[in-house]
């Protein structure tokens, strides 16, 4: 079930933004066709690690994924939701919501099951939370480092954008952390 809605979600993905790439380009809208083709890219991201490297992804990380992927591409830069002042906190508590559902795919898949099963929830918590917290952090090093280098201009508010940004990927990847240690506590109370 799982596979088929990856390869569905990939595929649709795909197909949506080739067909906006061919619109783009018959209308000489050179801002939107280049997130056309990188959104093709990005959708097929999946379905490359799933049928040429064997990784597979859990539904949750999945469809948070793409969920990403319509709200940063589709919406925020082709419809230019990024003029309202929300959207990019918005995106970066989804972000937020989008690694920590990776780090729960990634403890899965480097610990044993029974490993899994000895950890207490605090651990499991404190792993995801800490994951997602990480990854804002990185993203923001990113930014800074591309603004400073390349002269670009991602931290448009300073200071002030720079930790929203930040509580934002927390407060996503807390509540992600939260539902996965109840869940992992009451997982282990059965076994």
């Amino acid at each position: 079930m799982k596979r088929g809605v990856q390869t569905f979600l990939s595929i649709g993905f795909s197909i949506v933004m080739l067909v906006l790439f061919v619109i783009f380009i018959m209308r000489d809208d050179h801002y939107r066709y280049p997130i056309a083709l990188g959104g093709i890219a990005c959708a097929l991201v999946p379905l490359i690690l799933d049928k040429i490297f064997n990784v597979r992804f859990a539904l949750p990380f999945i469809l948070s994924y793409f969920a990403f992927l319509i709200g940063s591409l589709c919406l925020g830069s082709m419809l230019r939701f990024y003029h309202l002042g929300w959207w990019d906190t918005f995106l970066h508590f989804l972000s937020g919501t989008l690694v920590a559902f990776l780090a729960i795919d990634l403890m899965g898949k480097l610990t044993t099951k029974q490993s899994q099963s000895e950890m207490s929830a605090g651990f499991i918590f404190l792993f995801v939370f800490t994951f997602g917290v990480f990854c804002g952090a990185m993203w923001e090093i990113w930014e800074f480092s591309s603004d400073q280098f390349l002269g670009t201009n991602t931290q448009g508010g300073g200071n002030f954008d720079t930790m929203t940004d930040i509580i934002a990927d927390s407060v996503g990847a807390l509540i992600i952390a939260f539902w996965n240690a109840r869940r992992s506590r009451k997982k282990n109370k059965d076994v």
